[in-house]
């Protein structure tokens, strides 16, 4: 009897990074000429790869550094154990920093790069498309040492380049360090930038006019971008196996805005698995979906659901108990769920 967590941005809000829908979230932050749906696009990078790597990396390479928070320890925890299994939207990178042995990073990771290939070589619906495609890690680091000058930084910006730092935040969820390698980035020299990304990603140029990203050559981000489909390289046929055989799914932090939190629902629906959603504003999968009242067990959690109280009290209510910063969790008894399974989980909330 396994649980399937699904995971989105909400529970990496607390290491620092906005999420993606909210009023300061990367999708409402685009470029000066394009919104970010028409930038985070495989036709982007292929038609214009000098803004496209420029958008990508001013938006999330300031946030390679950050530290796992307590929810993404609980869940490696779970997941090391064997009693749950972990399927994230989040690109961060925060679970494997969290120790969390093997989950499935369904969008990609921010600090891999792969060579620029054909998606249907990995086509879910190919027999035989699986191959092996080498992940190779983001040249993030080199890029900024190629565009920083000696000094530039003035000690605001750790880990920007491995030239300047240790690469290690030392404020893990400091705003204020986030804010200050976010003005860091804007401050750069974009054509110098520009630079640096095309070469660092081996796509050739004759200045800063980029030509043709390279088939097999250049590397384009481990990101699945809007125009693109689920494959095999980011494991999507596994992901379907944990959801066929989860007893019961746990969606935490996501607004149920892309594919896959729908094909985990729908499959949670048809195998009639207890469903629960994790959320300071759930969003209400019955109304929004059409979803027969009584057709399936939904509970859904907020800070609302367990107001917040002593650790004492909460430690006599339920056994165990979590604070965090921001986050409340919140660990059930077993009796709780013990007609379902004998799995005891957190249900974590964003504040």
């Amino acid at each position: 009897m396994t649980a399937l967590f699904i995971t989105g941005a909400g529970v990496s809000k607390d290491s620092g990074i906005p999420t993606f829908r909210g009023e300061d979230g990367v999708w409402t932050i685009g470029s000066r000429h394009y919104t970010p749906q028409e930038m985070a696009t495989r036709a982007m990078y292929l038609q214009d790869p000098a803004q496209f790597l420029l958008w990508y990396f001013k938006r999330f390479a300031a946030y390679r550094d950050v530290a796992p928070n307590k929810v993404h320890f609980w869940l490696a925890q779970q997941c090391n154990s064997g009693a749950a299994q972990l399927i994230t939207q989040n690109i961060d990178g925060l679970d494997g920093k969290a120790g969390n042995g093997d989950y499935i990073s369904i969008h990609g990771r921010l600090d891999k790069m792969t060579r620029l290939h054909d998606q249907s070589r990995f086509d879910t619906r190919q027999i035989g498309a699986h191959e092996n495609l080498p992940l190779i890690r983001a040249p993030w680091d080199a890029v900024m040492d190629a565009v920083m000058e000696p000094g530039m930084n003035g000690g605001v910006e750790p880990g920007m380049g491995s030239g300047v730092g240790t690469g290690i935040a030392p404020a893990m969820h400091d705003a204020a360090v986030l804010d200050a390698r976010l003005a860091a980035l804007e401050a750069l020299d974009s054509n110098r930038l520009i630079a640096a990304l095309l070469d660092a990603c081996m796509i050739p140029r004759n200045g800063l006019v980029a030509g043709q990203p390279v088939m097999e050559q250049s590397l384009k981000p481990y990101v699945l971008l809007f125009d693109e489909y689920y494959t095999d390289l980011y494991r999507m046929t596994e992901a379907e196996d944990w959801m066929a055989t989860a007893s019961q799914m746990v969606f935490m932090g996501t607004s149920f805005s892309v594919n896959i939190t729908m094909i985990a629902l729908r499959t949670a629906l048809q195998n009639r698995v207890p469903i629960t959603i994790v959320d300071p504003e759930p969003v209400d999968i019955e109304a929004m979906f059409g979803i027969p009242e009584g057709m399936a067990d939904i509970n859904y959690f907020t800070p609302h659901t367990y107001p917040r109280r002593s650790s004492a009290e909460c430690r006599v209510a339920s056994g165990i108990c979590l604070f965090s910063g921001g986050l409340f969790a919140f660990i059930s008894r077993p009796s709780t769920l013990s007609r379902h399974s004998n799995f005891k989980f957190a249900y974590v909330v964003a504040r």
